[in-house]
């Protein structure tokens, strides 16, 4: 297998690159603005938190109702580029607008929007993954993606650090400085999105028979109906659930939880930055190891990684405790995420990859819903944040039992 990545895998690559900056500009900048537009206009610490995950369970509700649809028209020819492209000029447009808007209400309104195409758009990229490369190599270009966004997407955020951190001394206003912040990271996705999206061409589709709606919701309830007969595929889905849940709510929360636990903004940016740092070697690294070492054993060692996490998020209130947090996150979030994306495509059907990335997107987006509603709840009901997130253990623990479950059915079965 050569080392080295193809012109199209690249290109596939550079888009976890530029949507990679807006992840890292919600988990960062945006939810401390937020709280700036809020804590101004009579919003308590504990109830900015609250709104901040409840706008995030919006937004995974959404994706978890359209993924699956969206990702079944996906699969008719031409249609997955077609739906990646406006999933994407919905995300970038959002992004850009939410530089502008001045009521805390608004500004999460608008970040739900953006933030579920965004969320869209990586069902159709994810399953493309079976059309730019071959199986062997999935696990190799998929921690690339995933490494490579997280060093990339360092770029644009440097350079908006500066501008909101520095404002005064560049002679402009907060405001202005956040729209720049805004605009810069829009343009950085949507000008790294483009070579994918000129050059990809969907390889694996299936036919369209009758009524375009009634064909799509027919396929979505068979894929459903297989799932009961696939243990392997479906004791996956149900442990990444879980154990993704707890992820992608930590990468969600962590700027909103460090800040209502009053810690120091810039040390909290700063932190993260080292996070995304820490993660591209980390994610590499991890990938080559699945050469060496079963994916399964690999991606239970990262499960329990997180598990003693959330564990330690709940004793968290010093800054440097922050940054031991950011830097053991950093280890273990590409991997763990990279190695789930390779190990779903390789058992599924490469012809119906846009169903079946539908359905993994309400298992893991989707399922962010009951952590960012979990954490929010137990933070309000007890007034204390550091239980809202020790509360994400238990997803940890439960994914990763199915998961060791899953890993002992043989693979004749996918």
């Amino acid at each position: 297998m050569s080392s080295k990545l193809g012109s199209l895998e690249k290109k596939w690559v550079l888009y976890d690159v530029g949507n990679s900056a807006f992840t890292l500009l919600v988990t960062t900048i945006m939810p401390i603005y937020f709280n700036s537009l809020a804590e101004a206009q009579g919003v308590s610490q504990v109830d900015y938190l609250a709104f901040w995950g409840y706008a995030a369970s919006i937004s995974t509700v959404i994706v978890a109702i359209c993924g699956p649809i969206l990702g079944t028209v996906a699969d008719f020819p031409g249609w997955k580029r077609r739906l990646f492209a406006i999933s994407v000029l919905i995300g970038v447009l959002g992004c850009m607008v939410l530089g502008v808007v001045g009521h805390w209400l608004w500004f999460l309104a608008i970040f739900v929007l953006a933030k579920s195409a965004y969320s869209l758009s990586l069902v159709f990229y994810d399953s493309m993954l079976t059309d730019i490369t071959q199986p062997e190599r999935m696990q190799k270009v998929s921690a690339n993606g995933y490494a490579w966004g997280y060093i990339g997407s360092c770029v644009p955020f440097i350079m908006a650090l500066v501008l909101v951190l520095f404002y005064d001394s560049l002679g402009m206003t907060i405001n202005t400085a956040m729209l720049l912040a805004f605009l810069l990271v829009g343009l950085w996705w949507l000008i790294l999105t483009l070579p994918l999206w000129k050059s990809y061409q969907q390889k694996y589709y299936t036919g369209r028979s009758g009524s375009p709606v009634a064909d799509t919701f027919r396929r979505l309830g068979r894929v459903f109906k297989e799932l009961w007969r696939n243990k392997r595929v479906l004791l996956f889905l149900i442990a990444f659930f879980f154990y993704i849940d707890g992820v992608y709510t930590i990468i969600d929360m962590a700027t909103a939880y460090g800040t209502a636990l009053g810690l120091d903004t810039t040390g909290l940016l700063l932190a993260l930055l080292v996070t995304q740092i820490v993660a591209f070697p980390a994610a590499l690294i991890f990938g080559r190891l699945t050469a060496r070492r079963k994916p399964e054993n690999l991606m239970l060692m990262c499960i329990g990684a997180y598990f003693l996490i959330a564990i330690y998020g709940m004793f968290m209130s010093k800054q440097y405790q922050f940054w031991v947090l950011a830097v053991c996150v950093g280890i273990f979030q590409g991997a763990i995420q990279s190695m789930s994306r390779a190990y779903f495509a390789r058992i599924i059907p490469p012809e119906r990859s846009g169903e079946y990335f539908g359905i993994y997107d309400i298992f893991g987006k989707g399922a962010s819903f009951m952590g960012t509603t979990t954490v929010s709840l137990v933070s309000q009901i007890s007034n204390s944040v550091n239980l809202g997130v020790g509360a994400l253990a238990i997803m940890f623990l439960i994914g990763g039992f199915v998961f060791f479950k899953a890993s002992r059915i043989g693979s004749a079965q996918s």
